[in-house]
């Protein structure tokens, strides 16, 4: 049993790398999430040990499988080097091309002007 829904919890224990660490490092490289308590965390609900990301906002835009994999491996890479700021700025680059090829509105695709 269970319910499948659009959010996934992340436990970044093993990481070394708090929930608000990998919140502002993914901020930076575009890629928005929420820091997130897991079961039984020992750090406060300000600071965290997890994340929560929720697809809505791919999916409306038409995102499927393929590009979800793309994301994945974009937000690992930002969570194996939260302070490279030159890692993080070229994730936000592939972020905003991933992006501009799925619009939310066709009226305001930035390739059709």
């Amino acid at each position: 049993g269970g319910t499948d829904n659009h959010l996934i919890l992340i436990d970044l224990t093993s990481k070394g790398i708090t929930g608000i660490q990998a919140e502002k490092a993914l901020g930076e490289a575009g890629i928005y999430v929420n820091k997130n308590t897991i079961p039984f965390d020992k750090r406060n609900p300000q600071v965290t040990s997890g994340l929560r990301i929720g697809t809505p906002a791919l999916t409306t835009r038409g995102m499927k499988e393929r590009e979800m994999e793309v994301i994945a491996g974009l937000i690992s890479k930002v969570l194996a080097k939260p302070d490279d700021k030159n890692a993080l700025e070229e994730t936000r680059l592939t972020v905003f091309e991933l992006c501009s090829g799925f619009p939310v509105y066709d009226f305001l695709d930035v390739k059709r002007g």
